[in-house]
């Protein structure tokens, strides 16, 4: 199955897919209010704002599978989001993306390598990947990897239309 087909659901409730979310390259990150990373989400909406023109759609997926960092409800994490990092870009609902309840976006990505050749479970929250317009997955970059450092940002350019 196409990762642009695999069913999703917003943090609203509204069913939908990659595909309907995106009609160019897509950077998919589990996220997380109350992690030491969560200050990328900044770095995120930024590369959301800034990429939008030309085809990047960023989407986050709230995680509470790393000590318990993401615990609030689907309204909680909106608010918390939007007020805090403003974030405008599209967030699906909470889900797991290790273990047995893997949701099957995340058993289709976690077969992606790392720059390192690695690939399987997620590390921890606000781990990306980066998708092609036909959902391709090319790239993926670990959690302490910053949205905005050189390696992701040239990623990007290459996948998007000069």
């Amino acid at each position: 199955m196409s990762l642009h087909n695999i069913p999703l659901t917003t943090l609203d409730g509204s069913t939908t897919t990659l595909g309907e979310l995106s009609d160019g390259a897509t950077l998919v990150v589990n996220v997380a209010s109350k992690c030491g990373l969560t200050p990328q989400y900044a770095a995120l909406e930024k590369l959301a704002r800034d990429y939008a023109a030309r085809g990047l759609t960023v989407v986050g997926v709230p995680c509470n599978q790393f000590m318990g960092q993401e615990p609030g409800t689907a309204e909680e994490i909106q608010t918390f989001c939007s007020s805090t990092y403003g974030v405008t870009f599209p967030l699906l609902a909470k889900s797991d993306v290790n273990g047995a309840g893997r949701h099957p976006l995340y058993e289709e990505l976690t077969k992606a390598a790392d720059a390192d050749g690695a690939a399987g479970d997620i590390q921890w929250n606000f781990e990306k990947f980066l998708l092609t317009p036909d959902g391709t997955v090319v790239n993926r970059f670990r959690p302490r990897t910053e949205p905005d450092a050189p390696e992701v940002v040239s990623a990007i350019e290459a996948v998007l239309p000069r």
